[in-house]
């Protein structure tokens, strides 16, 4: 089973749609494994977008990712990064396919809603900078057979 980390950005807290966003992925057939509500501090910010560092707008993407709480969760299932990507659709919400949460909530690039893993080595980076293996539970979902092959 693949992993993958999503956060709630600080617009999706403030906006209440923390349990939408959720229900998008369990109405995928993805499986939630760890959920924490945190403020980020400026050291985990710079952690986590360290492959930004230098451009442009990464001082306002920090001083974004930092001004409110954001909620970080890991799904799991077959192909989760891309099921994941697909559910939360483009970066710029105006080019995000109807129905997906961007498209549906979000306006403009620098506030739209949800961070996901990008692929496999990132979701291994990421997810231990938000959670402890030990804060992750496996669990078996009766309704598994429903949804997988």
């Amino acid at each position: 089973m693949e992993r993958t980390l999503i956060l709630v950005k600080p617009d999706g807290v403030q906006r209440g749609l923390i349990g939408e966003i959720i229900a998008r992925f369990e109405r995928r057939g993805l499986k939630l494994i760890g959920l924490k509500l945190l403020q980020m501090d400026r050291a985990l910010a710079e952690r986590h977008y360290a492959v930004h560092k230098g451009k442009p707008f990464y001082e306002g993407l920090l001083a974004y990712i930092t001004s409110a709480p954001v909620t970080a969760m890991v799904w799991e299932g077959p192909n989760a990064i891309a099921l994941t990507r697909q559910t939360m659709g483009s970066t710029k919400p105006g080019e995000a396919a109807p129905g997906s949460i961007r498209a549906d909530f979000g306006m403009v690039v620098g506030r739209n809603l949800v961070h996901g893993s990008d692929g496999p080595e990132t979701a291994a980076y990421e997810i231990p900078l938000f959670f402890k293996e030990s804060e992750l539970v496996g669990w078996t979902r009766e309704v598994e057979r429903w949804i997988l092959e």
